[in-house]
């Protein structure tokens, strides 16, 4: 694992900030080596699934990890947060104040996402259910992007989330430097309508209100990044052809008033073909170049990965994909750029409980101990460019200067 000097000191906690295509705390630059663990607050309802979540938060840290991104919604069935429109489950919510204060004790901020596109935890599904439920003649789960009604219950759970007050730290949510940023759905489409017209417009009204509330936040739409009808030179990059017709755009959706920094979703097996091959980590490297450059030159913001993975039964591939990932975020930089950061999907601690969410993408850091090594190899970099210092790192024995800046130099070691 990773220990580096000063991370957990308690200094420079405040909240993450852009300044042009960087992410910025304390006037320093702030790239991410992240992770996903999407039912940290579900396991943290009962007290027996408790110290896994603690677990995690641990491990994560002691990886170099600075950024998690997880759900801050379940809507409906297990554990719900929000049990019906509006009306929220005190156990659950105390959940999420757990989740993070842990992260906080870890010196790990969080992505929080507000819904999910899917059915799991509900999602849009579930709200237009809601929607049906009380008279609304709704023909498609896509109604949750355009029925004034449902908008209306989806603000209700923004506002409720952001203004919650965290019953074990007395921090409201939108005062937490804690939370990295919103995120307002997670990979979010709307195929009823193909111009991208109606995603576009809830993302401006969705962010916006966010805005209203809670200022001082980042905020990001959660989308894959594929390139829409207003892109149209853009298109030959997405990795299947239909991709332009989901309803997103991943120039426009970004210019949108109110986002702050762009994102995109990195999954070849899922995309073009379950059989993985080299031509999967060819597109890899195109598709998270292309939005680098797309997020610098057009864009003028930051872009992070935040979900990327390989399936277990691809190992052979694993590691050559997360390293044109990590290479491509710390070849941007090293250079200043808009490469901001990137979230591995996902991570799982070193304990049984945690089989029940397996999707086949899980890492365990204590079982992959050359897939830690690569994660605990960027979390140094990155962490010598946002120090400005002289890094010194040690592999198996084998010391390594880094120099990046004039600052004071920082030692790192690998055990």
């Amino acid at each position: 694992m990773v220990q580096m000097e000063g991370q957990l000191d308690g200094s420079g906690w405040s909240m993450v900030e852009r300044i042009g295509t960087q992410f910025v705390v304390d006037g320093s630059p702030f790239y991410v080596n992240g992770f996903n663990t999407y039912w940290l607050m579900v396991y943290a309802v009962d007290p027996s699934t408790r110290p896994t979540v603690i677990s995690l938060f641990q491990e994560a840290a002691s990886a170099g990890l600075t950024v998690g991104r997880t759900w801050a919604f379940n809507d409906g069935g297990w554990r719900a947060l929000q049990t019906s429109p509006g009306v929220y489950d005190e156990q659950v919510f105390k959940a999420l104040d757990f989740v993070i204060r842990e992260a906080e004790k870890n010196k790990i901020r969080l992505i929080l996402s507000l819904v999910n596109n899917w059915d799991d935890y509900g999602g849009k599904a579930q709200y237009v259910r809601w929607g049906r439920n009380a008279g609304l003649k709704l023909h498609s789960d896509c109604a949750f992007f355009w029925d004034p009604t449902i908008r209306s219950y989806f603000k209700a759970h923004i506002k409720a989330v952001l203004t919650r007050v965290n019953t074990l730290t007395n921090v409201a949510y939108k005062d937490d430097p804690t939370i990295f940023s919103w995120e307002l759905i997670n990979e979010g489409r709307c195929q009823t309508d193909p111009t991208g017209d109606t995603f576009h417009a809830w993302i401006e009204e969705m962010a916006l209100y966010v805005k209203s509330i809670d200022p001082n936040h980042l905020v990001g739409i959660g989308t894959e990044g594929f390139y829409g009808p207003c892109s149209p030179a853009k298109l030959q990059f997405n990795p299947y052809n239909c991709a332009h017709q989901e309803g997103t755009d991943y120039i426009r959706n970004h210019q949108a008033a109110g986002i702050d920094f762009a994102s995109i979703h990195i999954y070849p097996s899922a995309w073009i073909s379950e059989s993985f091959c080299p031509s999967h980590l060819s597109f890899a490297k195109k598709w998270a170049m292309t939005h680098i450059e797309d997020s610098e030159n057009i864009l003028k913001m930051p872009v992070l990965f935040t979900e990327f993975g390989v399936p277990e039964r691809d190992v052979k591939y694993r590691e050559s994909f997360m390293q044109i990932v990590y290479n491509s975020v710390l070849g941007s930089a090293e250079k200043g750029g808009a490469g901001a950061g990137s979230l591995i999907w996902q991570l799982f601690p070193n304990c049984t409980q945690a089989k029940r969410m397996s999707d086949g993408f899980e890492i365990v850091l204590a079982h992959s101990p050359s897939i830690t090594k690569i994660i605990c190899e960027q979390s140094n970099k990155l962490n010598c460019i946002n120090n400005r210092g002289m890094c010194l790192i040690q592999f198996d024995g084998v010391e390594e200067s880094l120099a990046v800046g004039d600052a004071e130099a920082k030692a790192v070691s690998f055990k």
